[in-house]
């Protein structure tokens, strides 16, 4: 918890401090009540006294109970002003992290976890910050002010509050011992009924397709009765301790005044009976004081250990370093542009025993088609992949212009490519804003002229002009408002819009038919005339008149060559064009 003041800034340290101040003053307000009031009582009962003495005494009691009021408004404003600050920048911090964070970082964390940690966790910090600082300050302050103002009233009266304390230590300790564990479980629990419910959301066509409905919501009832008993563990401790509390004020309030009875019987005089009435009422007053001091540590103990627990959740996330590091190279020789080139290049996943790939080797030249081609889990979209580095290879070098792609600045390699994912990315907004996506590398917007001419190229121009308002017309998050084929036109728009020195197909026209494929292919031709292509493809037909068809079989290269070449020279490409097109076919080819 206490690393998260490193992300205080200077306005906010002096906002601490004059909070400090305020408090300080408060509490010296509230304690000046009781000795006014212990004033009235004894002018009350002391002949001689006038009217105005009981009305001065009052007014300096209403001046005090003003002025503790103010300052407690002063004080919750500049809490709220921290807590809401703090949070604001975590968000930034976490969303920023998190946006660095390779496929690594991210499958570690989880995604449903990232996104309870930049909810749900930065709000206890934030409930945290803004209590603690209206309480935590206040508590001890007022707790210790309050009993050396009682220290040299009565040893009886003393030992009556002494008493009350103790019993009030043993409530904490015992709200620590069985709450504060569960507490932290809540937040664990948390991301598992999130990560259900995303689950559950995401897939919810499956799940209905397959009548899967009673599973998923025993899979969720499940994880919510964990939450939910956890919680009322928790919260009964708490509903158990209120009364507690209050028990114990009011219990200390009725021995005070049951010893003072016995002290006022005792006095000698009238006016030692006076005094000890008058000490009396103030005794009881300063220890009600110092119970509500232990009763807002108490709620401190409420919100602390959430708060402890999402404050080292959060730190885990952004004291995590990514393992894609940026590289300094801006830069590169333009004499030497679109090239690709993978050295030896082996690959396995983080904590995995085997290699996804294994000893690849090829050259693409400005201008060249190469394509990926092979059975599912070959390695097909993991090798592309290390282009744009969503991982880096794990032995090996890849190259991007004759500079490996570790030396670069992220930004710098991103400008060069233009990637189409296997499963196509729709973002909430307009198709204008989707396929003019991002920015170049000199960040500047893409004209309409420019959009229009990407979408034609990718075969959308039919169904996107038949949208309402056509350009302007409204995409769902995640393209859920179009179809499949249509989101893969969009994505293929989005790269070539971008006019990148290399383009990336991951298996991006799978949603195709097969005479918008073909089109596709043809006009992207004459677009892509002079560009780099890297396509991952699982049809014969969309790769057949690639320059270079890379075989792949468990992450291992069987044949390299044309279409023409493989056919007569790899039985595994062979094979997988029998199972697409007749022998009849292939031989016409």
């Amino acid at each position: 918890m206490l690393k998260m003041f490193r992300y205080f800034r200077k306005k906010e340290w002096l906002m601490v401090f004059g909070s400090l101040v305020f408090v300080v003053g408060q509490v010296w307000l509230d304690l000046r009540l009781p000795d006014y009031m212990s004033d009235i009582t004894t002018f009350v009962m002391t002949e001689g006294s006038t009217m105005s003495d009981v009305l001065i005494a009052g007014a300096k009691m209403l001046f005090c109970a003003l002025g503790s009021v103010a300052f407690s408004c002063i004080v919750g404003f500049f809490a709220a002003q921290i807590a809401a600050g703090l949070s604001k920048r975590l968000r930034s911090e976490m969303f920023s992290k998190v946006s660095a964070f390779s496929m690594e970082e991210i499958n570690g964390f989880s995604t449903a976890s990232l996104i309870t940690r930049s909810t749900n966790d930065i709000t206890q910090v934030q409930m945290a910050i803004a209590m603690g600082l209206q309480v935590i300050i206040k508590a001890p302050i007022l707790a210790v002010w309050a009993i050396l103002k009682i220290l040299g009233k009565s040893w009886q009266w003393t030992a009556v509050t002494g008493g009350a304390v103790v019993v009030l230590v043993i409530i904490i300790g015992i709200v620590v011992l069985f709450a504060m564990p569960k507490f932290k479980m809540l937040q664990v629990l948390t991301d598992d009924l999130n990560r259900v419910t995303r689950e559950n959301l995401t897939g919810i066509r499956v799940v209905r397709a397959y009548n899967a409905e009673n599973y998923q919501m025993n899979k969720f009832d499940k994880s919510n009765k964990k939450v939910t008993s956890t919680l009322l563990f928790a919260t009964r401790i708490m509903a158990i301790m209120m009364p507690g509390m209050n028990l114990i004020m009011s219990g200390l309030s009725l021995a005070i005044y049951w010893v003072g009875a016995y002290l006022i019987n005792d006095a000698v005089d009238i006016q030692n009976k006076v005094d000890l009435f008058a000490d009396m009422t103030v005794f009881t007053s300063y220890a009600v004081q110092v119970v509500m001091a232990f009763m807002m540590l108490v709620m401190i103990f409420i919100i602390m250990p959430r708060a402890m627990v999402a404050a080292k959740r959060i730190n885990e996330v952004l004291s995590t370093k990514p393992k894609i590091i940026n590289g300094n190279v801006k830069e590169t020789d333009p004499s030497v542009t679109g090239t690709v080139e993978f050295r030896n290049v082996s690959f396995k996943y983080p904590d995995a025993s085997d290699y996804v790939l294994k000893n690849i080797s090829f050259k693409a030249n400005k201008g060249d088609t190469v394509a990926f081609i092979g059975s599912t889990g070959s390695g097909k979209s993991t090798l592309i992949n290390l282009v744009p580095r969503f991982y880096d290879a794990t032995e090996g070098e890849v190259l991007v212009d004759g500079i490996d792609v570790r030396n670069y600045d992220i930004k710098s390699l991103n400008d060069k490519l233009g990637y189409v994912p296997q499963k196509a990315v729709m973002f909430s907004g307009t198709v204008k804003s989707n396929v003019g996506y991002g920015e170049n590398a000199d960040e500047r917007e893409y004209t309409d002229e420019e959009i229009k001419k990407a979408v034609e190229i990718a075969q959308g121009t039919e169904f996107v002009e038949k949208m309402e308002n056509t350009y302007d017309g409204a995409i769902a998050q995640g393209g859920s408002n179009i179809s499949g084929g249509q989101k893969q036109r969009l994505a293929i728009a989005r790269a070539v819009c971008r006019k990148p020195e290399i383009y990336i197909f991951d298996d991006s026209f799978s949603a195709l038919d097969y005479k918008t494929d073909r089109i596709l292919r043809s006009e992207l031709k004459k677009e892509t005339s002079g560009t780099t292509s890297l396509i991952v493809a699982q049809r014969i037909g969309t790769i057949k008149d690639a320059d270079c068809i890379i075989v792949l079989e468990k992450g291992e290269v069987a044949g390299m060559g044309t279409h023409e070449e493989l056919l007569k020279n790899c039985e595994v490409y062979r094979q997988i064009a029998l199972s697409q097109l007749s022998k009849e076919e292939l031989e016409n080819e």
